[in-house]
C-alpha cells in the first residue's frame, strides 16, 4: 500500500510515521511537510538516510503543487496530519491557518477524490467542540455541537465540515479522529509539557496563564498513533471517533506535576496575563472507539511524562536551538 503522510516532519506525525514503519514494514511511504517553524526534518532523517521513506517539501494549500503531486503518485491511504495548530499564533494571525487547515484540507479532499484514493483520514481536535465551562460534569461526544472559539479551533472545525461533505456528496471513504492533548517525544518545545520541561530543568520562572484552572485531557502520542490506526483499519467510513484518556488536569496540575517529578521549587511557578479565547475545559468521551474498536490507552501520565522527560534529555541538541522561538505555551 501507497501511503501519503502529510505534515510528517512534525510532533504528532513524526511518531505516527514511526508507528506505520515499524507494523507495516511493506508499506510505501511518502511524508509531505511545508517544514515551517514546527516542522523538522531532522525528526525523520535516520529513516530517509535507510531509504525507508520518502519526502516531499511541499504546501498543501498549493493547490497546482498537490493536483500534480497526487496525479503522480497514485496513493492508496492520506492521512492529513498538516496544520498549524498554535491558538496563540491563530489569534495573532489567523489567515495562516485558514490557508492550511481549510484551503490545504479542501486541496487534499479534491485531489483525493480526483484519483480515487481508497481512504482519507483527517487529524483534528477536541477545540473543535468548544469549551465546557467552569463546573461543568459533561463530556464531548461525537454528536456535539461544534462551537469552535479561537481561530485554530474555528479553521479545524471548517476543515472537518469539509471531509465530511466530501463523504455526504462524493461518497468519498473518509473519517475524522478528534483527540485531547498529546504529549511525547518530537514536540515542538513552544507546547507546555516541553516548555515548562526545559524552563525547570534551568530553574526559570514558569509562566502559568491566569489562574491556571483551564482543564486538559491529556494523552501519550504512542496511544494517539494506536487509536488512529484502528480507525484507519477498521473504523466505519464517514465517522467521527473522539480519541480521549479521561486523564483531566488543570494546567496548574501540570505545571505543579512537571515541577514535582523534576525535583523543583514550585515557588518557580509564575502566573501571567490569560489569554484571548482561551477555553476553560475540554474533555473528551472516548466510548465509541472503545466499544466499535477495542482501543484503550496503554500509558497513564506518570509513564508517559517519564517518557517523555527520557526523550528529551537524551536529544537536548534536537530541542535546545529551537527553545529560542518558542516562546509561548498552549
Amino acid at each position: 500500500m501507497k501511503v501519503l503522510i502529510t505534515g510528517g516532519a512534525g510532533f504528532i506525525g513524526t511518531n505516527y510515521v514511526y508507528y506505520h514503519l515499524d507494523k507495516y514494514p511493506e508499506d510505501e511511504i511518502v511524508v509531505l511537510d511545508k517544514l515551517t517553524y514546527a516542522g523538522n526534518l531532522e525528526n525523520i532523517q535516520p529513516l530517509l538516510d535507510e531509504n525507508k521513506i520518502r519526502f516531499i517539501k511541499g504546501d498543501i494549500a498549493d493547490w497546482h503543487f498537490i493536483d500534480k503531486f497526487f496525479s503522480d503518485e497514485k496513493f492508496n491511504l492520506v492521512i492529513n496530519f498538516a496544520a498549524e495548530t498554535h491558538v496563540d499564533h491563530s489569534i495573532e494571525n489567523p489567515h495562516i491557518f485558514v490557508e492550511t487547515n481549510i484551503v490545504g484540507t479542501h486541496n487534499l479532499l479534491r485531489a483525493s477524490l480526483d484519483n480515487k484514493v481508497d481512504r482519507y483520514h483527517q487529524i483534528s481536535t477536541d477545540e473543535v467542540y468548544g469549551d465546557l465551562g467552569d463546573g461543568s460534569e459533561d463530556f464531548f461526544r461525537e454528536d456535539t455541537p461544534l462551537d469552535p472559539n479561537p481561530p485554530y479551533a474555528a479553521s479545524k472545525a471548517a476543515a472537518d465540515l469539509l471531509v465530511n461533505s466530501y463523504y455526504i456528496t462524493y461518497k468519498m471513504p473518509v473519517t475524522i479522529s478528534r483527540c485531547s492533548n498529546n504529549y511525547g517525544p518530537y514536540q515542538y518545545p513552544e507546547k507546555l509539557v516541553p516548555y515548562f520541561f526545559r524552563l525547570a530543568t534551568q530553574d526559570k520562572p514558569l509562566p502559568v496563564y491566569g489562574d491556571g484552572l483551564n482543564i486538559r485531557d491529556w494523552l501519550y502520542v504512542g496511544d494517539h498513533c494506536e487509536a488512529i490506526d484502528l480507525i484507519i483499519r477498521k473504523g466505519r467510513l464517514g465517522q467521527v471517533y473522539n480519541i480521549g484518556g479521561h486523564n483531566e488536569k488543570t494546567n496548574l496540575e501540570i505545571t505543579e506535576h512537571i515541577l514535582k517529578f523534576l525535583d523543583k521549587p514550585l515557588s518557580l511557578m509564575q502566573y501571567v496575563e490569560d489569554r484571548k479565547a482561551h477555553d476553560r475545559r475540554y474533555a473528551m468521551d472516548p466510548t465509541k472507539i472503545v466499544n466499535e474498536l477495542g482501543w484503550q490507552p496503554k500509558v497513564n501520565f506518570d509513564q508517559g511524562l517519564a517518557l517523555t522527560f527520557d526523550w528529551y534529555q537524551n536529544n537536548r541538541d534536537w530541542w535546545e536551538p529551537m527553545l529560542a522561538k518558542a516562546n509561548r505555551i498552549e
